[in-house]
């Protein structure tokens, strides 16, 4: 049996059609077909039903679909290893961020390893920490930018750089004649805060020490961006990351004392990756990338 043909029967398993299936691996239908018969004849077994509403996979088949993910699990970690051998930092990364990091990290960094490293693609995937994570533990992404807490367990991972928080406030707010704020100063202002679900929505409770947030938030947003231009409107106050400030703002950003709130931002990847050192690699170029404007692991 020959690996295309696992990859035909995975496909026809994960997408119960084979007209799918064979779009997905990017043949025709009778290529496909006759893939999987000739399958069947090796193994001597019926490993799935046709019919006119789709494809479903035999009792028998089951554990055979199963043990085809593994073959084709190791026959890409094989192809790897191999790849890493000949150059560091090239070939596809699936690389997961949580909405706060990804699009005020990225473009600093892009561009240097498109430089640098030519061979390298990264195609980004946007989630909530807990989406991200399952992502990776399944191989559906190879690294993730996160901010911890993480549970950590069969994962490694690299400190990239901690960033400040800052307080974004209307331009004409009492609080932006200062030249800093405490964190005390936000404790009676109305909160402009995340969706439950993103990590910067708990860190910033945290950090307010507000017991109920639902009652101090003012309004809920999935986005920064929609966030930030509330604040310039004159509707409330957030806080914003470091690299999430650009020089431009139209609203008044103050820096936080007593005590400064920060958080950490990580990369991390499974342990039993090969191309670990091509991860940490790539927190190296990171941490270069962003060196000037924030505090680097």
């Amino acid at each position: 049996m020959t690996l295309q043909e696992l990859r035909y029967l995975v496909a026809v398993a994960d997408h119960g059609h084979f007209g799918r299936a064979a779009a997905a691996c990017h043949v025709t239908q009778p290529t496909l077909s006759a893939g999987i018969r000739s399958l069947e004849h090796k193994l001597d077994l019926r490993v799935c039903d046709r019919g006119p509403q789709g494809a479903v996979i035999t009792r028998d088949g089951a554990p055979v679909v199963e043990q085809a993910r593994r073959v084709l699990a190791e026959a890409w970690q094989l192809e790897l290893i191999a790849r890493r051998g000949r150059e560091p930092l090239t070939g596809v990364y699936r690389l997961g961020a949580i909405p706060t990091i990804g699009p005020y990290l990225l473009p600093r960094v892009v561009p240097d390893l498109r430089t640098r490293h030519p061979s390298l693609r990264l195609h980004l995937i946007e989630g909530t920490t807990d989406q991200l994570l399952r992502d990776l533990h399944h191989g559906d992404l190879d690294i993730v930018l996160l901010s911890p807490p993480v549970d950590v367990a069969g994962l490694d991972h690299d400190l990239l750089y901690r960033e400040r928080f800052l307080a974004a406030l209307p331009g004409d707010h009492p609080l932006a004649r200062r030249p800093a704020v405490q964190l005390d100063d936000l404790e009676d202002e109305p909160l402009l805060l995340l969706d439950e679900g993103h990590c910067l929505r708990d860190q910033v409770v945290e950090f307010c020490r507000i017991a109920d947030a639902r009652a101090r938030e003012l309004i809920r947003s999935s986005s920064l961006e929609t966030l930030r231009n509330m604040v310039v409107a004159g509707i409330g106050c957030t806080l914003l990351p470091e690299l999430a400030v650009g020089e431009h703002e139209a609203c008044a950003i103050r820096p936080i004392t007593r005590p400064t709130p920060s958080r950490e931002v990580r990369l991390y990847w499974r342990s039993s990756d090969p191309r670990g050192e091509s991860a940490r690699l790539l927190a190296t170029r990171i941490r270069e990338a962003v060196s000037t404007s924030v505090e680097t692991g």
